[in-house]
């Protein structure tokens, strides 16, 4: 298995454009998928907030803003993920509206992030710190995986605490 932060990253980044597939698919069980989607979702963000985006503002390299800017840009995953998980009719137009928010917030977040961070911590973080990060993400992300962060309430929540930096 992987321990490269950002080769982690990456794998999970492709798994979400897996999920939207899926969610996309109208003869799929859309509930269960956007149960999967929301658990990795937000657990993805808070491991990348609370260990990696850190570490890596310490780098003089990569840049500090896109840093700060990626962890707006979850704020405004978590918003439209909540506004998605609140519609109960998967099969309305609604529905696949606040789909299709979802989907360009978080592809617009994947490549900006991908171009800028990751590039970025794949050229001037070593090899052994990247892995070390890694092992960290995974940390995380496994424990909030493991506390059902995709829960609606637990969204609800952090919806409510990251409204503040969106712009």
């Amino acid at each position: 298995m992987a321990t490269d932060v950002v080769e982690l990253i990456l794998a999970d980044h492709r798994k979400f454009e897996e999920l939207f597939r899926a969610l996309r698919d109208r003869n799929s069980d859309r509930s269960t998928v956007l149960g999967e989607l929301a658990a990795l979702l937000v657990a993805h963000a808070e491991a990348e907030e609370s260990k990696v985006y850190p570490a890596l503002k310490r780098y003089k390299e990569v840049d500090n803003a896109e840093v700060d800017h990626g962890a707006e840009e979850h704020a405004e995953g978590h918003q439209a993920l909540l506004a998605l998980m609140e519609v109960e009719d998967t099969s309305s137009d609604e529905w696949e509206s606040k789909l299709e928010e979802l989907v360009q917030a978080l592809n617009h977040h994947v490549d900006e992030e991908e171009r800028t961070i990751l590039n970025d911590a794949r050229e001037e973080v070593s090899d052994e710190r990247r892995d070390e990060l890694g092992r960290l993400f995974v940390e995380v992300r496994q424990s909030r995986l493991d506390d059902d962060c995709g829960d609606i309430g637990y969204v609800r929540k952090i919806a409510a605490a990251t409204e503040d930096r969106i712009d």
